[in-house]
C-alpha cells in the first residue's frame, strides 16, 4: 500500500491552486455520473471475465473515492483517514463471530446478526430509523436489483418462497394476470401486472443464487452481439434490413445464434 498515499497526493495537487481547472470545478454532485459510471464500467469487467479490464476499472473507481473525500476535506466535512477508520469499525463491529466470541451456524445467520447490528448502531446515533426490515436500501438502485434486495430482506424473517421452483409458479400465475391486463387494454392495469410479474421472476432469480440485474444485463449483451451479427449479414448482401420481413429478421437471427459458441 505504500503507492495510495501517492494517489491522495496527485488528486490532492489537481485540486490545488495551480492544478487541473477541470477537477478544481468539480463538486459531490457534478462527480456523480462519473461514480455511477465507474460502477457499471468496473461491474462489465467482472462480467466479462477480464482481469486488466479490472485491475484497471478499481483503479478508476478508487480515484472517486479519493476525490469524493479530497473535495470534502477542502470544505472541512471529513477526511479520507475518517472514511478508513469508519469502514473499519464498521467491518470489526459487524462480524463479531470473527472479531469477537460470537458464533454462527451459517451465512442466514450472519445476515441476520448484520441487520439487528445494523439497527443498534442506528438507535445509538439517535436516528429516528424506519423500523421496517425493507428500510435502507438506496432510492436510486436500479429496479431489478432492488427488488432482489426487498426480496432478501424479507426472507430474513421467512417471509419467502421455499424454492427457485416455487416462485416460479408465482411467476405463472402473474403472467396469466398480465394475460388478462392486456387483454383489458388499461394502461394502469398493464403496469401493475407487469410489475408484479417483473417482481415475481426477480425472487426466482435470487432463490436461484442469481443477480436478475446482471442476468438481464448479460442477457441484452447477446441481444446485441446477435443483432449486430444480422445488420453484418444484411449489409453483405447488399440489402436494406428496413426492407427484410419478420420472417427474414427471424431466420438470421436464428443463424446468427446458432453461430456463437456454446
Amino acid at each position: 500500500m505504500s503507492r495510495f498515499p501517492e494517489l491522495v497526493d496527485v488528486v490532492a495537487r489537481l485540486r490545488a491552486p495551480g492544478g487541473c481547472p477541470w477537477d478544481r470545478e468539480q463538486t459531490p454532485e457534478s462527480l456523480r455520473a462519473c461514480l455511477l459510471e465507474e460502477c457499471y464500467e468496473t461491474l462489465d469487467a467482472i462480467d466479462r471475465g477480464d482481469p486488466q479490464a479490472l485491475r484497471e476499472e478499481l483503479g478508476d473507481l478508487l480515484l472517486q473515492i479519493v476525490f469524493q473525500a479530497q473535495v470534502a476535506s477542502e470544505a472541512d466535512r471529513f477526511v479520507l483517514e475518517d472514511v478508513i477508520a469508519d469502514v473499519i469499525a464498521k467491518m470489526v463491529r459487524r462480524h463479531p463471530h470473527v472479531f469477537g466470541d460470537a458464533t454462527v451456524a451459517d451465512s442466514a445467520e450472519v445476515m441476520r446478526n448484520w441487520s439487528r447490528i445494523k439497527a443498534e448502531e442506528r438507535a445509538s446515533r439517535g436516528e429516528a430509523a424506519d423500523p421496517s426490515i425493507l428500510s435502507g436500501l438506496p432510492p436510486a438502485l436500479p429496479a431489478l436489483h432492488a427488488a432482489a434486495r426487498i426480496g432478501e430482506k424479507a426472507a430474513r424473517v421467512g417471509f419467502d418462497w421455499p424454492s427457485p421452483t416455487a416462485a416460479l409458479a408465482k411467476v405463472r400465475e402473474e403472467i396469466a394476470e398480465l394475460e388478462e391486463a392486456l387483454a383489458s387494454g388499461t394502461p394502469a392495469r398493464i403496469e401493475h401486472e407487469l410489475g408484479d410479474a417483473l417482481f415475481a421472476l426477480a425472487s426466482v432469480a435470487r432463490l436461484a443464487e442469481q443477480s436478475p440485474e446482471m442476468a438481464l444485463r448479460q442477457a441484452l449483451t447477446r441481444f446485441g452481439r446477435r443483432f449486430r451479427a444480422i445488420e453484418a449479414a444484411v449489409r453483405e448482401s447488399g440489402r436494406d434490413i428496413h426492407s427484410l420481413t419478420p420472417d427474414e429478421l427471424e431466420t438470421l437471427w436464428t443463424e446468427a445464434k446458432r453461430a456463437e459458441p456454446a
